[in-house]
């Protein structure tokens, strides 16, 4: 199974914000739209950067009174780990094991086509093993 498969799954659609805003804005965005991690875009529809709960609230243990006034520039992570649509399953699940982060940008011929979760990800795993286990017995049934 591929990133492709998991995308044309949950959906393609993205929440971005603009790099020239302020930590307040991701804040509010993130908890509004209920999700961990917003794509950061810069000039001309560029991945600039991704920032997450988890860089929040490292900026707020720094600096907790300035934090939300903040640009996102300050405390977003820059640089960025994509993975591709013709990606597997099992080499996205161990690059973000490996790496310790739990969201991943699609990205096909430098455009940003969708993002995947560590959930989206374990989630198709789990199908995936299940469709084997199936097929497994149906086969030994019939054998």
């Amino acid at each position: 199974m591929t990133v492709s498969a998991i995308l044309t799954a949950k959906g393609r659609d993205v929440v971005t914000i603009g790099v020239a805003a302020k930590v307040h804005e991701a804040v509010a965005l993130l908890a509004t739209k209920r999700i961990g991690a917003l794509v950061v875009m810069g000039e001309g529809g560029r991945l600039s950067g991704i920032v997450s709960e988890r860089d929040i609230v490292r900026a707020l243990a720094d600096g907790a009174a300035t934090t939300l006034e903040r640009p996102l520039a300050e405390i977003m992570t820059r640089a960025v780990v994509t993975c591709g649509e013709e990606e597997t399953i099992d080499s996205v699940m161990s690059r973000m094991t490996r790496g310790r982060f739990r969201h991943l940008p699609v990205v096909t011929g430098g455009r940003l086509v969708g993002i995947i979760s560590i959930g989206d990800v374990v989630k198709a795993r789990i199908e995936q093993v299940q469709r084997e286990a199936e097929e497994m017995r149906a086969y030994i049934a019939t054998a």
